[in-house]
């Protein structure tokens, strides 16, 4: 019998998204195969969560790509970004929390080109005069990865309704990222 590998692994990211600490015997019974199969295919946890990661960052790409992130304004290009990336916020919430994914000498140099290609959608807001100058782009870059895993764990806690995933990270990013009249804010300092 073949196995469909791109099934088992979208099973395991509905899953894991869902619930993070899920076994291998209940990744093997979501995909509806033995866990046998299963290990077969990924030799261990840590084997799968290395290939969901591989597709999390194609469909990472895939969504900066469909955003068009040099058309137009930048906020235009956020949303259009946050868009895109909504069917993969998931999948890309559960990596978040996977930490061996981003420490020591392993980690994916993918992870590197996306955060690359959306920290310069912000470098350019900055350039432009869109976007306040006084947050870096890289951390502007790792608040929308912040927020889109906390949308993802409201809409699944109930907390937040689905319909309005986008609108909630779209104007709580930009709500701090775009840049008023005035100087530019600066650390509070006390008396």
């Amino acid at each position: 019998m073949s196995v469909d590998r791109d099934h088992v692994l979208r099973s395991a990211a509905a899953l894991l998204t869902r619930r993070s600490t899920a076994t291998m015997d209940e990744v093997a019974k979501a995909a509806g195969i033995s866990r046998a199969t299963l290990h077969r295919q990924f030799a261990g946890r840590d084997a799968l969560v290395r290939a969901l990661e591989a597709l999390g960052i194609a469909e990472c790409e895939a969504a900066l790509d469909a955003a068009r992130l040099d058309d137009g304004p930048a906020s235009d290009a956020v949303r259009r970004l946050v868009r895109a990336l909504e069917p993969a916020a998931g999948l890309l919430a559960f990596l978040y929390t996977e930490n061996q994914l981003f420490e020591g000498e392993e980690q994916n140099a993918g992870w590197s080109q996306l955060d690359e290609r959306i920290s310069a959608l912000f470098r350019r807001g900055q350039l432009e005069g869109e976007f306040r100058i006084d947050l870096t782009p890289a951390w502007l870059a790792e608040a929308l990865f912040g927020l889109l895993a906390s949308g993802v764990w409201m809409v699944q806690s109930g907390k937040g309704a689905p319909k309005d995933f986008q609108h909630m990270i779209v104007e709580l990013l930009l709500g701090g990222a775009l840049r008023r009249p005035g100087p530019p804010p600066g650390p509070q300092r006390s008396a």
